[in-house]
Order: C-alpha cells, then sequence, then structure tokens
C-alpha cells in the first residue's frame, strides 16, 4: 500500500527555538519514516504578520531549512520547498476563496486571538482574515491524506473539510481529499519566562544557540516561585525545569522529581545540570548547520529540487480544480 501523504510547514519569522523541535520538527523527523512528506517554508504566511518589514524572510527562510536538515530532514525522504516559490498555492486559494462565507472565516478562534497579540503587526487585514483559505490551498494542492496538528489546530482543518465538501457539492465532483488530523501530543516545554516559547517574547532557546548564552538563559529559567530558600520543599508539577528533563533526559525524572520535593538539591543545581543536557544536545544541531551554511547553494539546490517536485503534483491538481469548474 502506498504511502500517505503529509504537508506541514513553519514561516520563517525569525530564527528556531528548542520549542520548534518539541513541538514539531522532533515528530517530522518521524513522520519521514512513514509517510510521504512535503515540508513546506510557508513565507506568504510569514507576509501575513510581517508584510511592515519583510526584508529578513528569506535569509530566515535558508536559516531555518539549514536548521530542518541539522535536525534530522532528509531531502531524499521527505520534499522540501518554499510556499511562494510554487505560484499555485496563491491560484488554488483564490479559487477556494470565493466559495468560503465570511462567517466561516470570523468564527475561527485564533483569528482575534493573533489580532490582540501581534497588535503591533497590524494584521486586521483582508489576508490575515483569509489566512486559514490559504492554509486549506496548501493542504489541498499536494492531496494530503493527514496534516499533523495540535488540539488547538483542530478548527483550521474542518475548516478546510468543509472547503472540500462544499467545492465537490458545486462541481459535482472529487477532486480532493478531505484531510484527517494527525494529533501531535506535544509536551509541556515553554520558554524561560515560563511563558510561551517565542522569539517576540525573548525567551527563547535558539536551535543553533551558542554555549555561553545557552547556560545564562537556563540559569534563568523560571521555577517554583514558591521555593524560595534552598531546604523549601519543590513542586515539580508547576517546574519548567523538570517539564524540560522529561523532555531531554526522560530517564533522570524520578530522580529529579525526588531531589525536587524533598529538597535535596537546590533550583541552581538543577538547573546547571539541565544546562549540560541541553549544551550536549544543541552541540551537533549547530556544529551541523555551521557546515551546512557554509555552502548555501547546497540548500538552493535542495530546496529547487523541492520546488520541481512540489510543482508537478501542484499543476496535475489546478488542472484537475480548472476541469472541475469548467475553466
Amino acid at each position: 500500500m502506498e504511502n500517505k501523504t503529509i504537508l506541514s510547514g513553519m514561516r520563517p519569522t525569525g530564527k528556531l527555538h528548542l520549542g520548534h523541535w518539541v513541538g514539531a520538527l522532533s515528530n517530522w523527523t518521524r513522520l519521514q519514516e512513514k509517510y510521504h512528506c512535503y515540508f513546506m517554508v510557508a513565507d506568504w504566511h510569514a507576509l501575513m504578520s510581517e508584510y511592515k518589514d519583510s526584508s529578513s524572510i528569506k535569509e530566515f527562510a535558508i536559516d531555518n531549512v539549514a536548521d530542518w536538515l541539522s535536525c534530522g530532514i532528509d531531502p531524499n525522504k521527505s520534499n522540501i520547498f518554499i510556499q511562494s516559490q510554487v505560484p499555485e498555492h496563491l491560484e488554488l486559494s483564490m479559487i477556494l476563496s470565493v466559495m468560503v462565507p465570511l462567517g466561516w472565516l470570523l468564527r475561527c478562534p485564533t483569528f482575534k486571538d493573533q489580532v490582540k497579540q501581534l497588535k503591533d503587526k497590524e494584521v486586521n487585514t483582508y489576508a490575515f482574515l483569509g489566512y486559514p483559505v490559504l492554509q486549506s490551498a496548501d493542504i489541498l494542492l499536494y492531496k494530503a491524506d493527514t496534516v499533523p496538528v495540535g488540539e488547538d489546530q483542530l478548527p483550521h482543518l474542518e475548516l478546510c473539510r468543509e472547503i472540500v465538501r462544499k467545492f465537490h457539492l458545486i462541481t459535482k465532483t472529487e477532486v480532493f481529499i478531505e484531510p484527517q488530523p494527525l494529533l501531535t501530543n506535544i509536551p509541556r516545554f515553554l520558554g524561560i519566562d515560563g511563558r510561551k516559547m517565542s522569539k517576540s517574547y525573548k525567551n527563547d532557546i535558539a536551535l543553533d544557540e551558542d554555549d555561553k548564552n545557552l547556560e545564562i538563559k537556563v540559569l534563568a529559567m523560571f521555577t517554583d516561585p514558591q521555593r524560595k530558600r534552598r531546604n523549601d520543599p519543590g513542586r515539580p508539577q508547576i517546574c519548567n525545569v523538570f517539564s524540560s528533563y522529561l523532555i531531554f533526559k526522560e530517564e533522570f525524572k524520578d530522580e529529579v522529581h525526588d531531589w525536587c520535593i524533598k529538597a535535596k538539591k537546590g533550583c541552581r543545581d538543577c538547573k546547571k545540570m539541565l544546562y549540560e543536557i541541553i549544551k550536549d544536545f544543541i552541540a551537533p544541531i549547530r556544529e551541523k548547520k555551521e557546515e551546512l551554511l557554509k555552502d548555501k547553494n547546497y540548500i538552493k539546490d535542495i530546496l529547487e529540487e523541492g520546488r520541481k517536485k512540489a510543482k508537478n503534483t501542484a499543476i496535475q491538481t489546478i488542472k484537475e480544480t480548472r476541469e472541475a469548474l469548467k475553466l
């Protein structure tokens, strides 16, 4: 039986951090062993929030792909490409948008939240309201059977499925596949201040962080605020340092839990050990990335090969779409 197809992507709005590894890249490396994967640099999506100054999008695209490769994404197993280099994404988005009622977009739970959170970006725009339609076009263009998502993204995928049903109802055809969610259980991993890890919050640890900055950041990590003295027992269930052990050194979890609740070690000692663990995790990624970036043409060649493969599939889907609409 032929492998099912997956489409996933990231917006090149900054350097990638450990949150990207935990939330997506670690999953991508597993998925590419079982699925036909399209991994997309979502630069049109990035433009929706970075349109005031889009000068760094191209640079971050290359930098992000270097991280993907350094983390184990294999261009021989996965198709890696840049969204804007396949114009059919916008063509299909335009076609689908004529069928999508405004009410469907306005009810998306993330739209109003993002408008508030990205107030300085002024994303209360026509394009940003319609980004779920472009997102649907991304998925449908490659006839992805499956999309890896967290629970918070399920409404977007259901909108995509509604668009498919409406298109098929209107055209009396079966051009697209209704994509199914592949729910990803994202571990609790926050930024150094206890909020969601984000470059905009300045609470992130980059995938290529140097050792000096890494030590500073790990030693500044949020811990149990009630543990004010060395001999105060801690509450590991609310400690971000403990949650990091669960991700990067799970075999230590029982020992670290015991240290914490019995105050056998101080938070600083615990952080110093975590620093060594994360340093050992990041070092090979950083070293491989440095090697890759010495020859940016290698990455550009991978993206060009990915563009060609994506383009071939996209052209066929657009052909079928136009025929269904009798255009």
